[in-house]
C-alpha cells in the first residue's frame, strides 16, 4: 500500500509540473519518462525478425554501429580489453575500467547498448553491484557467464566453469538486483559447452531461463545440430547468436538464424578484426615510405566523429544569441 501511495503520489506531481512547465520542458520531460535503454531493448525483442548486433569496443565504433542503421550494439569484453590495455581477454579488465568504457559507450549512441558483465565480478552481493552499476551508466542489458574468473573469451582454451548451482546462483542475483529495480535486461550465458559438454550447457540454459533472465546465450556450439537443440530447449526466450569469424559455430545468415529460432545475430570481433587489418595496412605503407592507402578522405572522416552535428549545433545557438 505504501509503494501504491508513493506512486500515486509521484504520478500526482509529475501531472501538475507538466501543466505549468513550458511545452520545451513537458516534451523534453515526457521523452526521459518514456523510453529508457532497458525498455527500448524490450520493445526489439517483442518485435518480429531477428536484431543483427555488431560488437562495439569505444565510443566511436559505437557511433559507427549507430549511424549505419542497426538497433542494438554490444560492448565486446574481448575488443574493448584489446583497445583499451592492449591486452587479450583473459580476465585483465576490472569491473571499474569496464563500467569507465561503458559509460563513454553509452553516452556515446542512442541505440541500446549491451554490455560484457563477465563472471559478475565477485560473489552474489558483487555480482548485484554490478548489475546495478551497469544500469546507471545507461547499459539496456547486461551479460553474466558461468566461467571461473579470471575468465576468458569462449573460443580459446584454458576456460573452465564453476558448478552449476553456482551459475545459477551468479544469474538468481543478477536477476534479483533487476528486480530490486536495476532498470535492465539479464542475459545469461554459458560455456559449459566447452568444459563438460552439450547436455549440461543446455540444462544450464533452462534453469537461467527458469530463474527469470530476459535473453539466454550458449556459448560456442559447434554444429547446426547443436545450435538448434539449443533453441528447442529455451523456446520463450530470446537466444543469442555468437557470429566469430574463425570461431567454432558454423557461420549462418540472420535470416537462417532467425528460422532457428534466434533472436540476435552477434558478431563480436567484427569490427576490431577489420580495424586492426586496415591499421596494418596502413603502418605497412607508411613504413616502406608510401602514403598510406584505403584511408578516408579528411571531410569524411570529420563527419564521422561528429564535427558536422557540433557545427550544426553552435550555428544554432551562435543564430539564438544574435537575436
Amino acid at each position: 500500500v505504501k509503494q501504491l501511495l508513493i506512486a500515486l503520489w509521484f504520478v500526482c506531481s509529475v501531472d501538475a509540473f507538466t501543466s505549468i512547465a513550458g511545452p520545451r520542458t513537458r516534451k523534453s520531460l515526457n521523452v526521459r519518462m518514456s523510453t529508457s535503454p532497458a525498455s527500448h531493448l524490450r520493445e526489439l525483442l517483442a518485435k518480429p525478425g531477428i536484431l543483427t548486433m555488431p560488437c562495439c569496443f569505444d565510443g566511436l565504433s559505437a557511433r559507427l554501429v549507430e549511424k549505419s542503421g542497426f538497433d542494438i550494439t554490444f560492448m565486446s569484453g574481448f575488443s574493448t580489453s584489446a583497445a583499451k590495455l592492449g591486452l587479450p581477454d583473459t580476465g585483465y579488465m576490472s569491473y571499474g575500467e569496464m563500467l569507465d568504457a561503458g559509460k563513454d559507450i553509452c553516452g556515446a549512441v542512442k541505440i541500446p547498448v549491451l554490455g560484457d558483465g563477465d563472471t559478475g565480478y565477485g560473489n552474489a552481493m558483487n555480482i548485484k553491484r554490478t548489475v546495478k552499476g551497469y544500469a546507471q551508466v545507461g547499459f539496456a542489458s547486461i551479460m553474466i557467464e558461468d566461467q571461473v574468473a579470471p575468465k576468458r573469451c569462449g573460443h580459446t582454451k584454458g576456460k573452465a566453469v564453476v558448478s552449476r548451482s553456482e551459475a545459477v546462483q551468479r544469474i538468481r542475483a543478477a536477476v534479483d538486483a533487476r528486480n530490486e529495480g536495476a532498470d535492465i535486461l539479464i542475459l545469461a550465458r554459458t560455456d559449459a559447452r566447452a568444459c563438460i559438454g552439450l547436455e549440461e550447457a543446455l540444462e544450464r540454459v533452462k534453469l537461467f531461463e527458469k530463474e527469470g533472465a530476459d535473453i539466454v546465450f550458449l556459448e560456442a556450439p559447434e554444429s547446426i545440430e547443436e545450435m538448434r537443440a539449443f533453441c528447442e530447449a529455451v523456446p520463450n526466450t530470446p537466444k543469442l547468436a555468437n557470429m566469430l569469424e574463425g570461431g567454432k559455430t558454423p557461420l549462418l545468415p540472420p535470416a537462417e538464424l532467425a528460422k532457428m529460432g534466434f533472436k540476435i545475430a552477434a558478431y563480436p570481433l567484427t569490427l576490431l578484426s577489420a580495424s586492426v587489418s586496415a591499421m596494418d595496412a596502413a603502418l605497412a605503407d607508411l613504413k616502406a615510405g608510401r602514403p598510406a592507402s584505403g584511408v578516408l578522405p579528411f571531410p569524411t572522416l570529420r563527419e564521422r566523429v561528429g564535427f558536422d552535428d557540433y557545427y550544426a549545433e553552435e550555428a544554432r545557438y551562435a543564430q539564438s544569441g544574435s537575436a
